[in-house]
């Protein structure tokens, strides 16, 4: 599973057991590969917050998909800073690429366009800022 992509110690676990193998047994195992480096969840945070940045995603939603897969406050902090300024060029790149360079001219189109904004995670102030600045 570990040559095809990186995975958390959870999802090891999850899905080792899906299999005939004892609890201790996958415990036992996934402790060796984290010993020898082939787990980290280092990693599998890092590789993970670039493949959802990628696919358009902001940090609210990132964050919460990664706490789903048992990843540390610690190693959020680390690889996910929501204030980070580079969202603010995503969020416009997302919107842009969903509804083209023209901004909503009906107070209808800006709530439809945020709400997917917030649907693919970035924060009510990110969003607000995206039109503040385009209309400015």
């Amino acid at each position: 599973m570990l040559s095809r992509r990186e995975h958390s110690v959870s999802e090891l676990v999850r899905k080792l057991n899906k299999g005939d193998g004892c609890s201790e047994d996958v415990l036992a195992v996934v402790e060796q590969l984290r010993d020898e480096g082939l787990q980290s969840d280092d990693r599998y945070t890092e590789a993970y917050v670039y493949s959802r940045v990628q696919r358009g995603y902001g940090p609210v939603r990132i964050r919460q998909e990664l706490r789903e897969r048992s990843i540390s406050d610690e190693l959020l902090a680390l690889h996910l800073e929501i204030n980070d300024p580079r969202w603010n060029e995503e969020v416009r790149h997302v919107r842009e690429k969903k509804y083209g360079k023209v901004l909503p001219s009906t107070y209808q189109d800006k709530i439809k366009q945020s709400q997917f904004l917030q649907y693919r995670g970035f924060t009510s102030e990110q969003i607000r800022r995206i039109f503040r600045t385009d209309e400015a």
